[in-house]
């Protein structure tokens, strides 16, 4: 009796499906995943035929596209216990979560009790919080919206209950 190997999504994994539910409009070419999302060509691969089968990505009309629906249940319902956020040290590094494109309006005091993702150039100091991989901070200078939807994933990961609340109203919309 030869018995299936249990999939396993890596948080990677889930970074490559937002990159293409966000921008739902683009066609990729694995070469463009890895360049964009700063990962190797063969950990694009990877995460493709993970999400692939895990119904999070389609390429059965011959490109690769996000189920978006999917995406956004995973983000919201999923994310905090797949991959939970931990507080680590206080150090410099780029804001996430309510120091994020979205949130940042709603709280007056976010940049000096924000999360911050490590990088010693980074403009903020604050508790630590590891990015769902480390390459998000460099891919998401390069995308605007990407950045957004992994900073509200943070708040998801790692807020209050208003915080958590606020992103799930954004992510539905970006997501939606």
């Amino acid at each position: 009796m030869v018995s299936a190997k249990q999939l396993v999504l890596k948080p990677q994994d889930f970074v490559v499906a937002l990159k293409l539910a966000v921008n739902a409009q683009r066609e990729f070419r694995l070469i463009d995943l890895s360049r964009e999302l700063r990962m190797a060509l063969s950990a694009v691969h990877g995460s493709i035929e993970r999400c692939e089968r895990a119904r999070l990505i389609s390429r059965s009309a011959g490109s690769i596209r996000a189920v978006r629906f999917a995406v956004k249940e995973f983000a919201i319902h999923g994310v905090k216990y797949a991959f939970p956020g931990v507080l680590g040290t206080h150090s410099r590094g780029i804001p996430t979560a309510i120091a994020g494109p979205t949130l940042r309006r709603h709280f007056d005091d976010a940049d000096s009790l924000a999360p911050v993702w490590p990088d010693p150039a980074g403009s903020a100091f604050g508790p630590s919080l590891s990015p769902l991989h480390p390459s998000v901070p460099a891919a998401c200078e390069l995308d605007d919206r990407l950045f957004d939807v992994m900073t509200l994933l943070d708040a998801l990961r790692v807020g209050a209950a208003r915080e958590r609340e606020l992103a799930l109203v954004r992510l539905e919309e970006l997501l939606g």
